[in-house]
């Protein structure tokens, strides 16, 4: 994957030339999926697509729905370890592999994109972490990422609102608060990170409560994960920095959003006007809901994410279930050029044609 390996070297994480190169590194994973995962080599050839010579834009590969990906594991290489989603109302999870040289270029890209947005400290802080409490078995992409992300900067102290029970995983309000009243008395800054849904689930409690903190200078709320179950309670920015700002006295300027999926685990880092602005790693093409072509930059449709990040699963392109617009970069006052998504909402899984087909079935109305 020597065309990989150049691509995850690029220095500026937002190099808007680097489109040949990144088109030239799907190709050469494509090559490497089809002659080693016969599942997705199958849905290639249904699809007309059996070589790298039908492949003239990111939009000529093969798409496979993220929800196939919690029905059915795609194995396509040797794999050095494995990350889960959080599973679906029944259970179901995806599950995507990684080679060494998948995860040292996830490491590589993870660092370049953290420090160009200042994420990166050496000063110690405290962290509350709106997510899961590492245990001994859990592989959940989520509870990894937050906590790899306490290493951004050196903890003092790590404190977890979701804990496990013998009902399951359940959310410590109470520990979070008390914890609140520690940290307020003293100077190291904290940083929240984890859940948008929990972490203004708290705001939302301190509130009702008449609890309001100031905590240290430096402190930062970051946020990844998305809303999961809670889509329907997520709140808009401008709602959730003013709570931010009320509750914890935290400005909008020091609140970090991250995005990004198990199946697509390119991480994207809001600029300073808040806008998730696609990567050199990566390339999305929002697609028509009932069409599935390709729809012109500001128009709403079903996200496609592209990544030749690894070998080992074919997540070469998948369609993911949220809505989204992808906006022109140029027009961002924080001075990125590539483009930046937008995320509108989720759709419901009944109602992405894409996911209630069989394997067989699975982009038969896809024309590219």
């Amino acid at each position: 994957m020597k065309l990989r390996r150049k691509l995850f070297a690029s220095k500026d994480p937002y190099d808007v030339s680097k489109a040949d190169l990144f088109l030239a590194a799907c190709k050469e994973n494509f090559t490497y999926l089809i002659s080693h995962c016969e599942d997705y080599k199958k849905i290639c050839k249904g699809l007309g697509i059996t070589s790298a010579d039908d492949i003239r834009s990111p939009a000529d590969i093969p798409v496979i729905p993220t929800m196939l990906f919690k029905q059915h594991d795609f194995i396509s290489g040797r794999s050095t370890f494995t990350l889960t989603s959080s599973g679906t109302s029944s259970g179901n999870k995806s599950t995507v592999r990684f080679e060494f040289s998948a995860a040292l270029a996830a490491l590589r890209m993870s660092l370049k994109v953290t420090r160009y947005h200042g994420v990166i400290s050496l000063k110690p802080c405290r962290y509350i972490v709106m997510g899961y409490k590492p245990v001994r078995g859990n592989k959940m992409a989520v509870a990894k990422t937050a906590y790899l992300t306490t290493f951004l900067a050196p903890a003092v102290s790590r404190k977890f609102i979701l804990k496990p029970t013998p009902d399951g995983f359940k959310p410590d309000f109470e520990g979070i608060t008390d914890a609140l009243r520690k940290y307020e008395k003293g100077t190291l800054p904290v940083r929240f990170m984890g859940f948008p849904s929990y972490t203004f689930f708290l705001f939302q409690l301190l509130d009702e409560r008449k609890l309001y903190f100031k905590l240290p200078k430096g402190s930062k709320i970051m946020l990844g994960g998305g809303w999961k179950q809670f889509y329907q309670e997520a709140a808009d920015k401008e709602t959730f920095y003013k709570l931010a700002k009320k509750t914890l006295g935290i400005e909008d300027d020091n609140i970090v959003e991250f995005f990004g999926a198990v199946e697509h685990p390119v991480l994207y880092c809001d600029c300073a006007a808040h806008h998730f602005h696609v990567p050199v790693y990566s390339n999305i093409i929002i697609r028509d809901p009932d069409t599935l072509e390709p729809v012109d930059n500001g128009k709403t449709g079903l996200v496609n994410l592209i990544s030749p990040i690894t070998k080992a699963t074919p997540i070469l392109s998948v369609m993911t279930d949220d809505l989204g617009i992808l906006h022109d970069g140029e027009g961002c006052p924080c001075g990125v050029k590539s483009p930046y998504l937008e995320i509108i909402g989720r759709v419901a899984p009944e109602d992405i044609k894409t996911c209630a087909a069989g394997a067989a079935d699975i982009l038969k109305g896809v024309k590219v």
